[in-house]
């Protein structure tokens, strides 16, 4: 049965958002192995996650983490990366170096390759020239399946109809989807599409960046980056309460779950 939850690293690396120290490298691979050994079967990163001179440090560091571990571990796990179009990234060969950059920082390990972001709204020629960029890749021999993220329906669909003129087909779309996102019923359409199309629905922050997992008693007391707190605390002064009935409800399962074991081993014993 294939895991519903991957792992995201975002955080590795990243600076301005997350607050990522070099001395956290140890406890990232400590977080890394523990996914590993629960099963987690995919783990998303990519290529503009790390600020300033830690750029590129997630695939990277993932890179490092994926040597450390047995071959037949590592064959169970899709390594998923997302390439950014930036500006320069033009032309049909927009995505060979930055593929082959990726490549190497992930020591050969690389299954889904994903546009990062759509660049429908100013540029809809330059998503593509770099999708026909990684359809020509893996023409040569490449062997990896080509994603999409933060894509709205509509364009989707329209890409969609493009690889299939080259014989390609989108097999992932990931985008931002949990009980806080922007514009929930434009990414339930986006979902269906992907439905109705065989393609695999990502949610990336399903838990909204860490607010959906905040203890209320504590909400105000986590030291974050100046960024994330000023995309956090507008939902604060709403969410409080729903937290609260939610930590009661979490508090009552482990209770429930506590007392079916004990139960259980009563049962077992008598």
């Amino acid at each position: 049965m294939e895991k519903k939850i991957g792992l995201g690293t975002w955080a590795w690396g990243n600076q301005l958002f997350w607050k990522y120290n070099q001395n956290s490298d140890n406890e990232l691979r400590d977080t890394f192995k523990e996914a590993i050994k629960r099963g987690f079967s995919i783990i998303d990163t990519a290529d503009s996650y790390g600020t300033g001179k830690f750029s590129g440090r997630s695939e990277q560091l993932l890179g490092n983490f994926l040597s450390e571990i047995p071959k037949s571990q590592k064959r169970k796990i899709q390594i998923a990366t997302k390439l950014a179009p930036y500006p320069w990234r033009i032309g049909k060969k927009g995505f060979i170096k930055p593929f082959f950059s990726s490549l190497e920082r992930l020591q050969n390990k690389l299954d889904i390759v994903q546009l990062h972001w759509s660049t429908a709204k100013y540029n809809p020629l330059q998503e593509v020239q770099l999708l026909e960029s990684l359809s020509d890749l893996i023409n040569e021999g490449y062997h990896f399946k080509i994603g999409l993220s933060n894509v709205g329906p509509k364009r989707l669909q329209k890409l969609i109809q493009f690889l299939g003129t080259k014989n390609k087909v989108i097999s992932y779309v990931q985008v931002q989807f949990s009980l806080l996102s922007p514009d929930i019923k434009k990414q339930r359409i986006l979902k269906r599409v992907c439905e109705q199309n065989n393609i695999k629905f990502i949610a990336y922050s399903p838990l909204s960046f860490g607010i959906l997992c905040q203890d209320p008693s504590f909400i105000n007391k986590t030291k974050k980056s100046f960024l994330r707190n000023s995309i956090s605390e507008p939902f604060f002064p709403m969410m409080i309460p729903g937290l609260e009935v939610y930590k009661i409800i979490l508090n009552f399962e482990a209770f429930r779950q506590l007392f079916y074991y004990q139960l259980s081993q009563y049962h077992s014993v008598h």
